[in-house]
């Protein structure tokens, strides 16, 4: 099995999960890179739980880092969405009538 397939295996399974749908729809419908605890209390998860979403995201190469910036004697990762297979965008859109906001059609970049 190639890298390609792979990696597609790994962002339909991330694409299992609602809560990193949550973040994909969010980091693609504002095109802006976010932080896990800026989206935690926007999603009414804690960042614990989304920064463990968001590993899995990154792991799949689904999100990207882009900056760091010192916060509070820590340092805050902001991620920006790296999507670049239509069909994930597709299934994305199709279930954004089951996401909290309930926006449907929303667009995805």
């Amino acid at each position: 099995m190639g890298a390609a397939t792979t990696d597609a295996n790994d962002l339909f399974t991330a694409l299992s999960h609602p809560i990193r749908r949550q973040i994909l729809r969010e980091l693609l419908r504002r095109r802006i890179e976010r932080s896990p605890s800026d989206m935690a209390e926007q999603l009414d998860h804690s960042l614990s739980k989304l920064s463990y979403h968001f590993g899995v995201l990154i792991d799949c190469r689904a999100i990207e880092l882009v900056r760091t910036e010192p916060a509070r004697g820590s340092t805050e990762h902001f991620y920006r969405a790296a999507i670049d297979a239509d069909w994930a965008r597709k299934a994305l859109r199709a279930t954004a009538s089951n996401s909290k906001s309930g926006r449907r059609g929303e667009e995805l970049g």
